[in-house]
């Protein structure tokens, strides 16, 4: 990896996204969309106190999976990924360039999501705000380096968005939002303690209702700091030039 050449991957993407307003709207525009619906679903209850954190963990998460596995993966169809490696470019500089793009896309739709969630929707926070947008950018960020990983994995657009039900859905059903996870069977739970969206979904959740100090929710930053860096190592070592 050259950072030189990482940077100039961030950049053209971000050009690309630039140009391509559907992208920006799906990406900054929708996910808050999606959490004012449910705090409107839910008005004059306290459902909405319970759920949102959760909300600001799973639409960010779900939408930045989506955008960046199908971005990336026309990349490598169409054969820019091909001709972009046989130049001084290694799968490297392209994996953590488009992490870096899609990151700082994250950036934004976090502070979007965040303060929408806040100031229009009337989310209640006990705890710091920043240290709430700082657990939406981690999140939103693992779901662009589990997109990537995908991409690696897929041949097609449909086949990345067919990869939402092995590594997105159960990451959903297991992560506390419908049954706390200590409710749920022993192996249920275990298996949820070990996903990455569970952890972000309890941050969130203990910075909202002030349930854990800073300490335990930087824990969790933690863990999910440890998936996105795995996520993109190993999509690095196992993504194809281009796709037959």
């Amino acid at each position: 990896m050259t950072p030189g050449r990482t940077i100039a991957t961030t950049a053209r993407v971000l050009t690309q996204i630039r140009h391509d307003p559907r992208t920006i709207v799906l990406l900054i525009v929708v996910p808050s969309l999606l959490i004012g619906l449910v705090a409107w679903i839910f008005e004059d209850t306290a459902v909405f106190a319970q759920i949102g954190p959760a909300m600001i963990a799973l639409f960010p998460f779900v939408v930045m999976f989506l955008v960046t596995s199908i971005t990336t993966l026309r990349e490598r169809r169409t054969g820019t990924l091909e001709r972009l490696l046989a130049m001084p470019l290694g799968k490297g500089d392209f994996i953590v360039g488009y992490a870096l793009a899609f990151g700082l896309l994250g950036l934004v739709q976090s502070a979007v999501a965040v303060s929408f969630a806040v100031w229009v929707c009337g989310l209640s926070i006990t705890g710091p705000v920043a240290l709430l947008f700082v657990v939406a950018v981690a999140d939103a960020l693992l779901g662009t380096t589990l997109g990537l990983l995908a991409s690696a994995f897929a041949h097609t657009e449909f086949q990345a968005v067919q990869f939402m039900p092995a590594l997105v859905f159960p990451q959903i059903l297991l992560g506390g939002i419908f049954v706390p996870r200590s409710s749920m069977p022993e192996v249920l739970r275990v298996i949820g303690d070990w996903l990455p969206l569970s952890h972000a979904i309890d941050a969130l959740g203990a910075v909202a209702n002030g349930t854990h100090d800073e300490s335990w929710v930087w824990t969790r930053i933690g863990f999910l700091a440890a998936w996105i860096v795995g996520a993109i190592i190993v999509g690095a070592l196992t993504l194809r030039r281009r796709t037959a």
